[in-house]
């Protein structure tokens, strides 16, 4: 295959990612936009196979890998839950960032092996400097926010008295080491400085991750993905590969745009999250409402006041992915469509753990598209709607959002506080990941049904039948 032929399937494999990109952007083209992704991915390996194979004659190892790469890719994703996507995200990522800094390790060690001049001129040791600390960073990361997710590690911050300055007296020692590394006679073996700087990097990436709360996450993940796609493309300059730098670009771009909305979605800055998450003083409880008494009810109860509405509105929490109560979910609402009830689904940008969580469990009920609401979209509609159905949601309809000093104040959420009646179904008062408790749990418009979502939503159908 000649280097035209090359740059040219490269070039479709490109278009291909960039289009899918703009099909997952929303759920009716996400379908087509995940198929044109796999397309691309499939020309991409394709074309790098024949790359390899003109120039060796051999390619056994590298199908190997696929082999049993792939096997393993497809066994996690027949048995890995919907409740579980999140940890996993964050586990491939630190895969990704893991890669970039092994292919560089690989490039000092045998840059002619890589293609790559010996001894490696200082354009390329930049290079592989950029994305050995990103990957390392990316790893490291990445593995602690898998475990927070997991419930491996707690959800709370873990902070501790100089951790700012430990962490900046790290970050300039590893630009120090890479800038040796950087600066060395190409005459001389520059190993030390490169490992200590990679091994600084795994340090911080794990030191930035342990202080940001549960309340955060959904940031992390996709600004980890930002990272795995810098990492990416980093590495791809050094190997002269147009097709990494291309899709690392685009993985890293678009994971810092979505980092950017996640964080608007929450009213906070990128900075802060880095800082240190919700709850890193430990939470806060609303003065007053630690003594008050909540109004609970019965699936019962639940079925006569929405059979008896004209306007519902459901708001999907983590609550209801832990049970996997959407497909419960779904037969009610047709339950109560049947009665001439109008029934609609508000999502927050930052519900569940990661970034489309929710629309993805409805989609996985194959709820229509077209009664799924984004936050802006119906946030109006609440105060003219007879009942808001919370199930399992908490952060995100904490109207403590528009109390000034609280520690969520100016974070959008779903106004259900200002429906006419609400229903909350919990497990317990326990409080979200924000480490905050609720006043809309308090309210005497609300009523509690306490229990496992997807139970609760069963029993609610049978009432409704």
């Amino acid at each position: 295959m000649s280097a035209n032929q090359v740059a040219l399937w490269y070039l479709v494999a490109s278009i291909c990612f960039i289009f899918a990109l703009k099909g997952l952007s929303h759920p009716t083209t996400a379908r087509r936009g995940n198929a044109l992704g796999i397309a691309g991915m499939a020309i991409a390996v394709a074309v790098t196979l024949a790359v390899v194979y003109s120039a060796t004659k051999n390619v056994a190892m590298i199908l190997a890998g696929i082999a049993v790469g792939g096997a393993i890719g497809a066994v996690i994703a027949r048995r890995v839950q919907m409740t579980q996507m999140p940890e996993l995200v964050a586990a491939f990522h630190s895969l990704v960032g893991l890669a970039a800094v092994l292919i560089a390790i690989a490039a000092v060690h045998n840059p002619t092996a890589l293609g790559l001049p010996n001894p490696i001129p200082a354009g390329n040791k930049l290079e592989l400097f950029i994305g050995t600390f990103i990957g390392a960073i990316t790893f490291s990361g990445s593995v602690i926010a898998f475990g927070k997710l997991s419930g491996r590690i707690g959800s709370a911050p873990v902070v501790f008295s100089g951790q700012h300055l430990l962490n900046l007296a790290i970050g300039i020692a590893m630009l120090g080491f890479g800038i040796w590394f950087f600066m060395a006679d190409p005459t001389v073996h520059y190993w030390l400085p490169f490992v200590v700087m990679t091994a600084l990097a795994f340090l911080l990436g794990f030191l930035i991750i342990i202080p940001i709360g549960g309340a955060d996450m959904p940031v992390v993940i996709s600004m980890l993905n930002s990272y795995s796609g810098w990492a990416a493309a980093g590495i791809g300059f050094s190997l002269n590969n147009p097709m990494l730098i291309i899709s690392g670009s685009l993985v890293g771009s678009s994971g810092a745009i979505l980092s950017y909305i996640m964080c608007r979605a929450m009213n906070r800055s990128f900075i802060s999250v880095i800082l240190g998450g919700f709850g890193a003083e430990g939470g806060t409880v609303v003065a007053g409402t630690e003594q008050k008494q909540v109004k609970s009810g019965s699936p019962d109860d639940v079925a006569f006041m929405l059979g008896n509405a004209d306007s519902v509105i459901i708001v999907p929490g983590y609550g209801l992915a832990v049970a996997r109560a959407q497909h419960a979910v779904k037969e009610m609402a047709n339950a109560l469509r049947e009665k001439g009830v109008n029934v609609r689904y508000a999502i927050h940008p930052v519900a569940g753990r990661m970034p489309g969580h929710m629309n993805v469990l409805l989609a996985e009920a194959e709820v229509p598209y077209d009664q799924v609401f984004e936050m802006d979209d119906i946030n109006g509609d609440f105060g003219s709607t007879d009942v808001v159905l919370v199930l399992g949601a908490n952060d995100v309809v904490n109207p403590l959002a528009e109390v000034k000093g609280s520690p969520i104040y100016g974070m959008p959420i779903l106004e259900a506080h200002r429906a006419r009646t609400i229903i909350v179904n919990k497990r317990s008062m326990a409080a979200g990941y924000a480490g905050l408790d609720n006043p809309l749990f308090y309210m005497d418009k609300t009523m509690m049904v306490f229990g496992d979502a997807k139970k609760v939503v069963e029993d609610i159908v049978k009432a409704l039948e």
